[in-house]
C-alpha cells in the first residue's frame, strides 16, 4: 500500500523512540521530586519539543546573553568583528560579564533580541524594561539552541561555538558537569541569581544532537539547583529505563502543578524574583 512503512522499518522506529520516551519520563519524575519549581524542555534532531512545564515563562537571568551573542553576530554577516565587539562578546559569554552584556544590548537593542526570537521560532519571548528579566520558556530556548548553527552567519559560527564551549570552569556546573565526563560535547549558557537558576545547552555525541533547557526557581541553594539540572541532563541523554512513578504528558506533571504564568511589568521592572542586580 502506498505511503505505508514496511513492518521492519516501523518496528525499528518504535524501538528507537522508546528509550527517548522512557528517559523523558524519568526526568519528569526526578524534576517532580525536587524542591522549588522546575521546567525543562528537550528537542532532538527530527523530533518535537517535550519536557515538563516547557511553556511556563521564567526570567532569563544571563541565559539571554546567548541570544545577545547571536544578535550581534547577525549584525555583522559579511564582515569581521571589530576589536571592541570581540572585547565584549568574549567576557559576556565566557565569564557572564553583565557590563559587557549591556554594551552589546545597547548596540543590537530589543529589536535584535526580537529578531533572534523570530529566527529561532520562539513563541513566548517577552521583552521588558530590564534585560535580565527577559521572559523565556524552556521550549523556546531549545528551539533557539537547536538552530544555533543555521542562525549564526557562516563566518562567525566557529567563534560562537568556541565561546559557548569554553565558559570558565567555575560556571560549568549542571549540564556540562554531568555530560562532559560521559563524552558529550556541550555548548551552553547559564544564568542565576537569588532564587533562580537556569541553564540551556546543545549537547552532541556520535550521531546524537540534543537541545536541553532547564529553568528553576525556589531551590534551597545554588548547589541544589545545579544538582537538579544535572539530574535532568543525565536522564534525558541516557538510553532510559521505564519511569517509576506517574508522569503526565509533555509540559504537564501528574505530581504537581507548574509555576504560575509570569509576565514582566513595566512599573515593577519585572522583578518577580529578587536579586536582579546580581544576575549572572
Amino acid at each position: 500500500m502506498r505511503g505505508t512503512l514496511p513492518v521492519g522499518a516501523l518496528l525499528a522506529a518504535l524501538l528507537a523512540a522508546a528509550p527517548a520516551h522512557a528517559s523523558i519520563g524519568s526526568a519528569r519524575t526526578w524534576a517532580g521530586q525536587r524542591q522549588g519549581q522546575v521546567a525543562f524542555a528537550v528537542l532532538r534532531d527530527g523530533g518535537r519539543v517535550t519536557g515538563l512545564h516547557s511553556d511556563a515563562v521564567y526570567p532569563s537571568a544571563s541565559v539571554v546573553k546567548a541570544m545577545l551573542l547571536v544578535a550581534a553576530l547577525r549584525h555583522a554577516p559579511n564582515r569581521a568583528l571589530t576589536d571592541d565587539e570581540r572585547a565584549h562578546l568574549g567576557p559576556m559569554i565566557r565569564v557572564s560579564d553583565n557590563a559587557a552584556a549591556h554594551w552589546v544590548h545597547d548596540r543590537v537593542g530589543d529589536d535584535g533580541l526580537r529578531g533572534v526570537g523570530r529566527a529561532a521560532g520562539m513563541r513566548d519571548l517577552v521583552i521588558g524594561p530590564w534585560l535580565f528579566d527577559t521572559g523565556i520558556t524552556a521550549a523556546d530556548q531549545v528551539r533557539f539552541f537547536s538552530r544555533l548553527r543555521r542562525m549564526v552567519p557562516a563566518r562567525h559560527r566557529a567563534y560562537a561555538e568556541a565561546l559557548l564551549r569554553t565558559i570558565v570552569p567555575w560556571q560549568s556546573w549542571g549540564i556540562p558537569a554531568a555530560l562532559r565526563p560521559l563524552g558529550w560535547a556541550v555548548l551552553f549558557k547559564g544564568g542565576w541569581r537569588t532564587g533562580l537558576v537556569n541553564q540551556v545547552a546543545l549537547v552532541r555525541r556520535g550521531g546524537q544532537r540534543i537541545a536541553l533547557a532547564v529553568l528553576t526557581t525556589g531551590s534551597p541553594s545554588m548547589a541544589y539547583a545545579e544538582q537538579t539540572i544535572a539530574g535532568i541532563a543525565r536522564r534525558v541523554t541516557r538510553s532510559g529505563r521505564p519511569s517509576s512513578g506517574r508522569s503526565g504528558p509533555a509540559g504537564r506533571s501528574a505530581a504537581r502543578r507548574g509555576p504560575a504564568p509570569w509576565r514582566p511589568s513595566a512599573r515593577e521592572g519585572a522583578r518577580r524574583v529578587p536579586g536582579a542586580s546580581s544576575s549572572s
